[in-house]
């Protein structure tokens, strides 16, 4: 497994479990979580299950990507109660955490991902 790993943040159940599978076919040494919807199940983000995918990660150092509004909010609240390094990255969601799966598996530096990714940054 990689030293870096990816966490994935949406409002939409489905999309949190649909994308890890996209990801996976470009990345398959990479860990991958991710936390989709309330506790309910619901359209919404919950801060406990962020969490517990943070802390699920296999990886020390994660790059976080996220849908919108309070899917950052509870990442930013998250990240502040783990041991573990999280980056956030206002990308395109899809777009962002592919490239940065498919760089992270070619052992790509944090610092060159980074300058890829912001080429995808959302203004």
């Amino acid at each position: 497994m990689k030293k870096l790993g990816i966490i994935l943040v949406s409002h939409v159940p489905d999309i949190a479990r649909g994308i890890p599978q996209l990801l996976t076919q470009v990345a398959p040494n990479v860990s991958i979580t991710n936390a989709g919807g309330t506790n309910e199940n619901d359209i919404g983000t919950s801060m406990e299950k962020i969490l517990a995918a943070i802390e699920e990660n296999k990886a020390s150092e994660l790059l976080a990507f996220y849908d919108i509004g309070s899917s950052k909010m509870n990442l930013e609240l998250a990240t502040e109660m783990t041991d573990k390094q999280v980056h956030l990255y206002d990308a395109a969601f899809v777009e962002g955490a592919y490239t940065a799966a498919s760089l992270i598996e070619a052992d790509v530096t944090l610092s060159e991902i980074e300058k890829q990714l912001a080429s995808l940054k959302i203004k």
